[in-house]
């Protein structure tokens, strides 16, 4: 359940100096201790904390963020897809992944939405302030843990229509249902979940969503 309040939020009394730093997270109490704890850092000012990833590109505007902390599960738009829509706006702020969901398909399908850096949200206060800083010069930063863990693991072997129907199959439709949601015959669908398993290496399809969502792929 969302904790969040819709609407941008400015910080008072921040001044314009710094790296300026946008918190996107749809839990208040993550924004404030989050916001806390970076501004101690001299050379980083929080300016603006959103609550739905849809508020990011036009926060990040009006407040001239230059990086965007942003978590990956919020309502309306989640985090990947604001990553997104931050690499496509012009804007030069970067953004920085910073989630409970360290998982490896998570790391990889942020990479290939135009995120700069990807930690977990049990990572040092310290490491994150250097990673903002890193961030902003260039470079990008990742959970060095979950780094390894992706490379072992490989790239997302589904295709878009086997994750669709996996996501269906992930709240048990039956084939019927999955086949309705998506205006498919059943036979196809069938065929989508015959290699969805196959390709996750799980013995049914209720197996191999929940395979495909651990590691991040759906």
């Amino acid at each position: 359940m969302s904790m969040g309040n819709a609407g941008s939020t400015a910080i008072p009394g921040a001044a314009a100096r710094g790296i300026r730093l946008l918190i996107a997270d749809d839990q208040a109490l993550v924004r404030g201790a989050m916001s806390t704890l970076l501004g101690l850092e001299t050379d980083l000012e929080v300016v603006a904390q959103v609550g739905t990833g849809n508020e990011v590109v036009a926060a990040a505007r009006e407040h001239g963020a230059d990086v965007a902390l942003l978590d990956i599960d919020m309502p309306d738009g989640d985090g990947l897809a604001a990553a997104a829509a931050l690499a496509a706006s012009g804007l030069a702020c970067r953004s920085l992944i910073v989630t409970t969901f360290g998982r490896p398909g998570y790391l990889s399908r942020a990479l290939e939405a135009g995120a700069s850096g990807f930690l977990v949200k049990d990572t040092p206060p310290e490491q994150l302030a250097d990673a903002i800083r890193r961030i902003h010069s260039g470079l990008r930063v990742i959970d060095p843990t979950l780094a390894q863990e992706s490379v072992l693991l490989g790239p997302n072997p589904l295709t878009e229509r086997e994750k669709e129907v996996l996501r269906l199959a992930a709240r048990d439709d039956d084939a019927h249902g999955i086949a309705a949601g998506l205006h498919l015959g059943k036979g196809t669908v069938r065929n989508y979940l015959s290699s969805a398993i196959a390709k996750t290496h799980a013995r049914n399809r209720t197996e191999a969503a929940h395979t495909a969502e651990r590691n991040g792929w759906l």
